[in-house]
């Protein structure tokens, strides 16, 4: 995004917030998949009423199986050998609930947090993000850590996230909660009451 010098991009902070939903993808929901989130069925209302809320400013992410296979990740799809297929592999569509959420592309990136400069190119420098999505423990939590080391303001909508069990997303939610002011926990009835 061109701005002029000392302007600050469309987005940034100061203006209003945008959602980022991670990852809804059927290897996440569904109740066979070895990643399937048993909560994600009762995020997705949620996550739908948040996306209705902020319109044109909503974000989707989707976790791609394109890293390099000679990094750690290449032991990491030896562990996990039935998610190792190709980008087109059913696994990775967008549920049929997420696939109107966004008039923007979906963000496929091959990492588990989805901050990054493609994100801040849209959002603006020290922007404002909700996030929603999947899984707290992994996708969600990855995201929020590194939004909040670039400076953005990150509100998590806890009960908008779905964890891999309801520990983990305990867990995950009691660790963003300890990075104040940068990290906001909260929920979809405060999120949307704040609009």
């Amino acid at each position: 995004m061109i701005t002029s010098a000392g302007s600050e991009p469309e987005g940034g902070a100061g203006t209003a917030p945008w959602l980022v939903v991670i990852d809804p993808q059927a290897i996440f929901a569904a109740p066979d998949s070895a990643w399937g989130s048993p909560f994600f069925a009762d995020a997705m209302p949620r996550i739908r009423a948040l996306a209705e809320s902020f319109g044109e400013r909503v974000l989707v992410t989707r976790w791609m199986p394109t890293a390099d296979r000679t990094t750690s990740w290449g032991d990491y799809f030896a562990a996990w050998p039935f998610a190792d297929q190709p980008p087109t592999d059913p696994l990775f569509a967008l549920v049929p609930e997420a696939s109107a959420l966004s008039p923007l592309p979906t963000l496929d990136l091959p990492t588990f947090g989805k901050w990054g400069a493609e994100i801040e190119r849209t959002v603006g420098r020290g922007a404002h993000i909700v996030l929603a999505g999947v899984s707290t423990d992994c996708c969600v939590i990855s995201t929020a850590l590194a939004a909040a080391d670039a400076g953005a303001h990150v509100t998590v909508a806890a009960d908008a996230c779905a964890g891999s069990t309801a520990e983990n997303h305990a867990a995950a939610i009691q660790v963003m909660g300890l990075y104040p002011p940068q990290i906001t926990i909260s929920d979809t009835a405060t999120v949307l009451a704040g609009r």
